[in-house]
């Protein structure tokens, strides 16, 4: 992986508590979201802080196709971007871990159009409560296609 730096885990305590086990158990344990009864996995991403220059790890929603996954901005529906959505902009490589696999991404924000929809499309089939999220909100839920480096 190619992100070196220092480590903060996140202020919210279930977010560094799901890493931690995620990381700790090799992609084995940790794998869904707490708290909820669907199986949806998610994969851990690690950005580097817009400001800071921080490392920072997020538990993400996997949405996959073909080797490249999809990290959507959702944030529950609420009216603005996740601090990770800056991080991605500021710096557009990360690090993911799927499961035991750990690999660096480049990242690009997709812009409305149709590669979006298509992207969106599947992100709803992966985890339709993204599409009550959108409902929840007037920004358009910013979408950030990772894609393996070589």
């Amino acid at each position: 992986m190619a992100l070196t730096g220092t480590y903060v885990p996140s202020s919210a305590q279930w977010v560094r508590d799901q890493v931690a086990e995620y990381e700790a158990s090799g992609g084995q344990r940790a794998t869904t979201l707490p708290g909820r009864d669907d199986p949806t996995p998610i994969v851990v991403i690690t950005s580097v802080g817009k400001k800071s220059g921080n490392l920072r790890k997020n538990p993400v929603m996997k949405v996959e196709r073909d080797g490249s996954y999809l990290a959507v901005a959702s944030k529950g529906g609420a009216p603005d971007d996740p601090t990770w959505a800056d991080n991605f902009r500021a710096h557009p490589e990360v690090d993911l871990q799927d499961g035991a696999e750990k690999r660096t991404y480049s990242v690009r924000e997709l812009p409305d159009g149709p590669e979006r929809d298509d992207w969106w499309t599947l992100a709803v089939e992966s985890w339709s409560t993204y599409a009550e999220y959108q409902a929840k909100t007037d920004r358009l839920i910013p979408l950030f296609l990772l894609e393996p480096k070589d």
